[in-house]
């Protein structure tokens, strides 16, 4: 493994203490940019590696063998939990979770029982457990899970959706339902991010991919209460949280007092006026545009320095993009971004503290 990775890097970043340098890694960095995942996926579905805690730690690992990323993001989807407790899904390549049967009733909701981890997802846990052993201690282990508008929106649309409108016309004409479905869910992922904590993550990052589609007025009333309430439930573990959305930029004044440790932004904001609207007493991570790392090496460089001058040196920045990593983007690029950042950043903080 590389040696450049200093132990705590990330916490130390993910709790707003000074940093040598700033850390980095990037979702979805575990997976499809890498020749020896793709050559995995041809003998093993991407579930199938997940139900192979020694398979799915490996995937975990690739990365961080390959560069000298600040955390091992584990390898999962965020419909592992509702597979558990029994949701017929197929992860369809290019185009995400298509569900057999999309709750769009009363009875669908009533149907989602509550997770036992040890009984449905125990190959998460146990893959928790093998990188835990594996890093001791040199690179973070973070887990995440979906959130529940996020999988709500899976579950009713049924597949993924550019207009949310399934999941509105429920939000807008069945109130009551909807809120018995998110209370389900919140339910089940708190159980999911306790049980992965009991396992030995280090830090944890709730994602709310499709939350943008909502106004601030919608998200206050269908969505906020049960942000809030698992960052509460898990607030009592003391591990850096990190909540991260796409598209969040005029729900920010909202999210920020969620309960996450860390807001993750997009691109669609720049750094600094995101971390002024979130305040300096929370952390931040992001936000290069993904399609930067597909861009000739200095393009790629210039917009991640940009990054780092709105950070300003200021404590809690973790650097990340917008989004996942794109199937496409070249492995190179990743690299290249991952040491220029650690070393541009080293210098600007070496010179700030001065």
């Amino acid at each position: 493994m590389p040696n450049a990775v200093e132990p705590g890097l990330f916490m130390r970043a993910a709790r707003r203490e000074p940093t040598e340098r700033t850390p980095i890694w990037f979702m979805r960095q575990a997976g499809r940019i890498l020749p020896e995942y793709r050559a995995l996926r041809e003998k093993w579905t991407l579930i199938e590696i997940c139900r192979q805690p020694e398979l799915c730690a490996e995937v975990t690992l690739q990365p961080v063998r390959r560069m000298p990323v600040d955390a091992a993001v584990m390898f999962a989807d965020i419909m592992l939990p509702l597979i558990g407790i029994g949701i017929e899904l197929d992860l369809v390549d290019n185009v995400g979770p298509v569900i057999c049967h999309p709750i769009r009733d009363r009875a669908g909701v009533e149907a989602l029982r509550p997770i036992e981890p040890e009984q449905d997802i125990p190959f998460v846990l146990e893959t928790a457990r093998i990188l835990k052993r594996e890093l001791a201690g040199k690179t973070a282990v973070l887990g995440f899970s979906g959130a529940p508008f996020t999988l709500a929106s899976y579950l009713i649309e049924g597949k993924p959706t550019r207009d949310f409108a399934v999941v509105k016309a429920m939000m807008y004409g069945e109130p009551a339902l909807w809120h018995t479905l998110m209370e389900r869910l919140t339910t089940i992922m708190i159980d999911y991010l306790l049980a992965k904590v009991g396992a030995g993550v280090d830090a944890l990052q709730l994602f709310d991919s499709w939350v943008g589609a909502l106004s601030p007025q919608d998200y206050e009333v269908y969505v906020r209460p049960y942000s809030q309430r698992i960052f509460a439930a898990l607030a009592p573990t003391g591990l850096p949280f990190i909540h991260f959305g796409t598209n969040t930029a005029t729900l920010l004044d909202q999210m920020k007092d969620d309960g996450g440790s860390t807001i993750g932004v997009d691109w669609r904001i720049p750094l600094d006026l995101a971390w002024e609207r979130i305040g300096h007493n929370r952390g931040i991570q992001g936000n290069l545009d993904p399609t930067l790392l597909l861009a000739p090496p200095e393009v790629m460089e210039a917009g991640a320095t940009d990054v780092l001058r709105r950070a300003a040196g200021r404590p809690g920045h973790i650097f990340n993009l917008g989004h996942g990593l794109m199937p496409q983007t070249p492995l190179d690029n990743v690299i290249r971004l991952v040491d220029f950042v650690h070393e541009r950043s080293a210098v600007s903080l070496a010179g700030a503290a001065r």
